[in-house]
């Protein structure tokens, strides 16, 4: 699938007919036009474009949301310079407006793969030479495929920020002009369901989604709108209990969490559906991540952006029992890692502090080794002042990998690091995690921690601990399940604040944080995000004065942008009309 996607690239352009001049029917060098694409190899070239969709390079974010929900959610400050890519400054100081480029390149990219999967469709009920059985198959991928490009618009703007065009109103024109203001997410879920019918429990070709991964994405969906209580519980239920991996195994968690960020080990028993990358003549390797790698003489070289946050690091301390502060307390106590002048490195452990194990798996710190790469250097970080001391680490490329020719400083776009390291969109962590909220609610407190002690028993397993060349672990790690005898076995608030910080220390730089506290209400998420805000303030000076978004605030605006360009209707109407809270 990967390298049919090195194929396709302006595969949509048609012809346009007038009357006049013979040249004016020609098509221009390098398209291809529509009758040539209405046969089963055409739309085959057609479904690809539609995957390609998922990398598309519009802007450094991509559907991995590193800036929406990572640095918006708190996870990570934006790193590097204050002057590089400065409109990122508003976004990390919760200063965003409707100007905002990373918000246009989101709307675009929304549009942009749903477009693509509408062009494929109209195109394939005219292909006479497509047998019916592949016609359905393909249909449910485009299926999935739109409703995952549409709900990552919704993620951003709200369902009601963005308008549902689907392949009937894409065929009539093809600029159409469709009001906002209507609730898109049964228009997704419809998607989906289809998707969940059309789809075979096993691909042959491990980047098309599977009846399992529809199953997944229905969930997220219906997590995100707020149904934990209605049809998301039994879907996640089942997914757990007998859903397939991209290559047919039975879910399982793996039992070194770095099986699930490596690419000589993609596709794992614990993914569901992952966004292939290459790094192939195309120099498409993880496009979305090529600013967030060490800077100077680390693995990448480029551009020291994504650094996580104090408060992130801090989440990872835990009480003698090996457990998780649940009201904050950490916020407390002495940092894990303090910025030092007077020392070799630019930052500081103290290691009489227990810390959870995966801490440094997501996070890159002085003194800690660095992957395969050994400890970090001071150059690493590029500007202490404006990003802090720490370094991403999950999505970073291993020097196993750069060896094995599946990674390197110049494959993305030709310039900066990539690899060919898939990234899940889709996994059982998640799920799990996302199907212990829903016994939660429901008050199964026991059968919700069940699903929390899974992941922390993986995590506390000697595949995740660091060790130093001389043997010793290179912090103080200690993790442990919750013991029936806590408050969260027989408490259902103790119970869902202990779910909240699984989340939040298992899918750490994984561009949910934000997502997550949107799910949870405005109200928690203003309390959250002011947390932080409070807490980060103590060692970055550009948090002094910063408010977290109000309440309401639980989407973007829309882009200016967009609004213009749709114009009004014959009334006199906004085809898009801005979301309340942003007017």
């Amino acid at each position: 699938m990967r390298h049919k996607i090195l194929i396709v690239s302006a595969v949509a352009l048609f012809t346009l007919s007038s009357c006049g001049e013979d040249f004016l029917y020609k098509a221009p060098q390098g398209s291809i036009d529509q009758e040539a694409l209405t046969n089963a190899e055409g739309v085959e070239l057609l479904v690809v474009n539609a995957y390609a969709g998922l990398t598309r390079p519009t802007g450094y974010d991509n559907m991995f949301n590193w800036v929406f929900g990572g640095v918006y959610g708190g996870d990570a400050n934006k790193g590097s310079e204050s002057n590089d890519q400065s409109v990122l400054n508003s976004v990390e100081t919760y200063a965003v407006t409707a100007t905002n480029d990373y918000l246009l390149n989101k709307w675009k990219d929304a549009y942009y793969g749903a477009q693509r999967c509408n062009l494929a469709l109209n195109v394939m009920k005219e292909a006479a030479d497509m047998d019916e059985t592949t016609k359905a198959n393909r249909t449910a991928e485009l299926k999935f495929l739109r409703a995952l490009f549409m709900f990552e618009g919704v993620k951003i703007f709200g369902p009601t920020g963005m308008p549902y065009i689907d392949e009937t109103i894409a065929a009539e024109e093809n600029d159409p002009k469709v009001h906002n203001g209507t609730d898109i997410y049964p228009n997704i879920l419809a998607d989906v369901e289809a998707a969940i019918e059309g789809l075979p429990e096993k691909q042959t070709e491990v980047a098309r989604p599977t009846k399992t991964a529809a199953k997944a994405l229905k969930a997220k969906i219906l997590m995100q709108q707020g149904d934990m209580a209605g049809a998301a519980k039994p879907i996640l239920a089942d997914i757990i209990a007998n859903g397939l991996s991209p290559k047919g195994e039975r879910l399982a968690l793996q039992d070194d969490l770095d099986a699930n960020f490596n690419a000589t080990t993609e596709n794992g028993k614990e993914s569901i559906f992952e966004v292939q990358f290459s790094v192939g003549a195309n120099n498409n390797g993880n496009y979305g991540f090529l600013l967030n790698y060490p800077h100077n003489t680390g693995p990448g070289g480029c551009c020291g952006f994504y650094q996580p946050s104090y408060e992130l690091v801090n989440s990872f301390q835990v009480d003698e029992n090996g457990l998780p502060y649940l009201e904050g307390e950490y916020r407390n106590k002495k940092s894990v890692t303090e910025r030092v002048t007077d020392y070799d490195y630019i930052s500081k452990n103290d290691k009489t502090i227990a810390v959870d194990p995966r801490l440094d798996f997501a996070v890159g710190r002085m003194e800690i080794p660095y992957k395969d790469w050994g400890l970090p250097a001071n150059d690493w970080v590029r500007n202490v002042s404006s990003g802090g001391v720490f370094l991403p680490k999950k999505h970073v490329y291993s020097k196993a990998e750069q060896d094995a020719g599946l990674a390197g400083s110049t494959y993305s776009s030709g310039w900066a690091p990539g690899s060919a390291m898939n990234l899940q969109y889709l996994c059982l962590r998640d799920c799990k995690l996302l199907y212990a909220e829903c016994l939660a609610n429901d008050g199964e407190l026991s059968a919700a921690m069940q699903q929390v002690n899974d992941i922390r028993e993986r995590a506390a397993k000697p595949d995740n601990i660091i060790y130093l060349e001389d043997g010793t672990p290179a912090a103080n790690y200690l993790v442990k399940p919750y013991p029936s005898s806590h408050a969260a076995f027989s408490n259902k608030e103790t119970c869902i604040k202990a779910i909240h910080m699984e989340r939040k220390l298992e899918l750490a730089m994984e561009g949910q944080r934000f997502f997550d506290l949107v799910r949870w209400g405005g109200d928690y998420m203003n309390k959250e995000l002011t947390a932080y805000i409070n807490y980060e303030k103590q060692y970055l000076t550009k948090f002094y004065g910063v408010s977290a978004p109000t309440a309401s605030k639980t989407m973007f605006p829309i882009p200016e942008t967009e609004i213009q360009t749709a114009g009004n209707d014959e009334n006199g109407q906004a085809y898009l009309v801005q979301n309340d809270a942003w007017k």
